[in-house]
């Protein structure tokens, strides 16, 4: 019926669950840098700093999003690793109702908090307007951005990554190809990379609805399972509120940065906005990592399977870290060459981006560790330990350190590139310290 992650070839089953994820995510970030390359074709530094904040805001509300339907992907995986089918349906349904409430709540309020979100950024005045129209159009398509990320998560759940894979590959295509058309020909500015952005994810909904109702992978949603059942929505919201909310936090603290890099004048609000763009996109691999832990670890708890669901994370963290060191070696000589790719006649724009590049591309390292340990924590029910590092490092760390780097080092971006990676090595210490506390004395497993 569905993907068994209980017994078989582990190493093999990770790759084939995160690769295909891994590949979903590169497509859905690649057309969001298609906007960003794209613009800075035929537009200056204010169309460029325009989408990059405005897309750095859409990305905080699908991170959001993401976090907490990763409670309905936690709780699916846990009831099929103990073969019941009939939990299965009850959570499939009430997530559905769960997050089409979600999706009104956000549009209304997004689209009345528009400026205020804007001005809390400190937006440069040049790029203020197209900024205003990009995330207006954006908010309201919020009902796709949520319904294409909770179809996803039941996807994973079900142990298939490959189906959301081929959704989001035919609205990346859809999307460049509009992104070209509406920038381009049409001179729509960031208006125009909005509504590209919307219009592709409003067709990956539509046939990814299409694909499950054609092959439901033997799981029934009947109309009983469409009614709010509390046991169930305090389920998915102990697993999933937690990540949301650390998810939502490390982006808050991420806008923090920009707002004051866009506090020392557009070239640099670009400079940061392309490298936010270049480093979601190397943060693909841990992404990958933490879903692919949660989902075959929460399989395994299901089962019984603790040894093997440990297993799943130190793969895990093995394959980040490799990936982090390779990609902090390769960004040293060319990170100004890297940003040179997303603007055009900015050599300013470009010699700043590639000093941020080089300092903040070592996240890699010490991300991809704690995204591991904070999907391993939510198969378990534990989310909340993974919010409780995360404000750590925020507080003590990203937003002082980033803050600090820019008063007094004001000609350089390098110092305030370090404050991420130097939160996330601090968020990767207390996981360490978390996992050995309870879980290696099986104080959790053991209440599990």
């Amino acid at each position: 019926m569905n993907n068994d992650y209980t017994k078989g070839n582990l190493l093999k089953q990770l790759l084939g669950f995160s690769l295909p994820y891994m590949l979903a995510c590169f497509l859905q970030t690649f057309y969001g840098m298609a906007d960003l390359f794209i613009a800075g074709q035929f537009n200056g530094a204010d169309t460029v700093s325009a989408v990059s904040i405005g897309s750095q805001v859409m990305h905080m509300l699908t991170v959001v999003l993401v976090g907490l339907a990763m409670g309905t992907t936690v709780m699916i995986s846990r009831s099929l690793g103990a073969r019941n089918t009939k939990k299965i349906a009850g959570y499939i349904g009430n997530s559905i109702i769960l997050f089409a409430g979600i999706s009104v709540v956000l549009t209304v309020v997004l689209l009345l908090g528009t400026d205020v979100i804007l001005k809390l950024l400190s937006t440069p005045v040049e790029a203020y307007s197209q900024a205003k129209v990009y995330l207006q159009i954006c908010f309201g398509g919020c009902i796709f951005i949520t319904a294409y990320n909770i179809i996803s998560s039941i996807y994973r759940g079900l142990g298939d990554t490959k189906s959301p894979m081929i959704f989001v590959a035919i609205a990346g295509v859809l999307n460049i190809g509009l992104d070209w058309l509406l920038i381009g020909p049409c001179g729509m500015g960031a208006a125009g990379a909005a509504i590209a952005t919307v219009v592709s994810q409003a067709v990956s909904v539509v046939i990814a609805l299409f694909a499950f109702m054609k092959n439901s992978r033997g799981v029934k949603v009947s109309r009983r399972d469409l009614k709010p059942d509390g046991s169930i929505m305090s389920g998915l919201m102990q697993v999933g509120l937690p990540i949301s909310l650390q998810d939502g936090l490390i982006q808050v603290s991420f806008l923090t940065i920009t707002a004051i890099a866009n506090g020392r004048g557009v070239d640099v609000a670009a400079a940061v906005g392309i490298v936010e763009k270049i480093i979601s996109f190397l943060f693909l691999v841990p992404s990958a990592m933490l879903s692919t832990v949660s989902a075959l670890a929460a399989q395994n708890m299901g089962a019984g399977n603790h040894q093997r669901g440990r297993q799943v994370l130190y793969y895990a963290v093995s394959i980040c870290i490799g990936f982090g060191v390779l990609c902090s070696i390769l960004a040293q000589p060319f990170a100004d060459q890297i940003v040179g790719m997303f603007v055009k006649d900015s050599p300013q724009v470009t010699v700043l981006g590639g000093q941020y590049l080089r300092a903040y591309v070592f996240d890699c390292i010490f991300a991809g560790i704690h995204f591991c340990f904070s999907g391993y924590f939510s198969a378990y029910g534990k989310s909340i330990y993974s919010f409780i590092h995360n404000i750590i490092s925020i507080v003590v760390v990203r937003i002082p350190g980033a803050w600090l780097a820019s008063v007094m080092f004001p000609s350089t971006l390098y110092p305030m590139g370090l404050a991420a990676p130097l939160g996330s090595l601090l968020s990767a210490l207390i996981c360490i310290a978390l996992y050995y506390h309870a879980f290696m004395k099986k104080t959790v497993i053991q209440s599990a």
